[in-house]
């Protein structure tokens, strides 16, 4: 069972995470969400994980850039990125909900769980007692894209062109992912299709929950 036992915010604001491989097309889909989210006149915060602590740590970078990665145990970075996002969700997330923003979050508690299970840590616990201090996402949708295509978008990043990428890790990231999408509530959709198709299928999500919530 992958079922994330997060708790409640319960706040006037309305929190939305984006998750997925790298290429998936959050970015896009975050831009593209601001942007008109701001146009119908919602306050936003807009916000990724891990935070900037965790993404230039030496071990972060190390699992990030090099296939060598004998120097350091995943599970310490697993553990350093897990009290990132409690810091984060609960002294920087959480007040702004309070305030009433709509916050949007590039990544969340699931990218962690699944980069766990990736690797092959499927036994590990305790990740899951440290989801019960992480608040619950109004939204949470799941990007899904096949990986040769998510690959060939990271490739076309001028500063990503030639970054390792552990390609057997791909795929067991994209079965986790959907897998957590589908016990937790989860939204997936496709993004092959261009991004205009696919951002109407994000702002549908969107406008319903808003007009379920009032």
């Amino acid at each position: 069972m992958l079922n994330l036992k997060m708790r409640k915010h319960n706040t006037k604001g309305i929190l939305i995470t984006f998750c997925g491989l790298d290429g998936c097309g959050k970015s896009t889909m975050i831009q593209m969400l601001s942007e008109w989210l701001r146009e119908i006149g919602i306050e936003l915060f807009i916000t990724k994980q891990p935070t900037d602590f965790v993404r230039k740590s030496p071990i972060f970078r190390t699992y990030m850039d090099e296939p060598d990665h004998d120097a350091y145990d995943y599970r310490s970075l697993s553990l350093l990125a897990a009290s990132d996002r409690i810091q984060h969700c609960n002294k920087v997330i959480l007040p702004e909900l309070q305030d009433g923003k709509c916050t949007i979050s590039d990544r969340y508690i699931y990218s962690c769980v699944a980069n766990l299970r990736a690797r092959g840590y499927t036994e590990d616990q305790w990740i899951f007692e440290i989801v019960q201090s992480i608040v619950k996402p109004d939204i949470a949708f799941f990007l899904d894209v096949p990986v040769n295509i998510a690959v060939s978008r990271v490739r076309c990043r001028e500063n990503e062109k030639d970054r390792y990428i552990d390609m057997n890790l791909q795929y067991k990231l994209r079965v986790e992912y959907l897998n957590l999408a589908k016990e937790n509530e989860g939204i997936i959709l496709s993004s092959t299709e261009s991004k205009e198709k696919t951002f109407l299928k994000v702002k549908n999500c969107v406008t319903k929950y808003m007009e379920e919530r009032k």
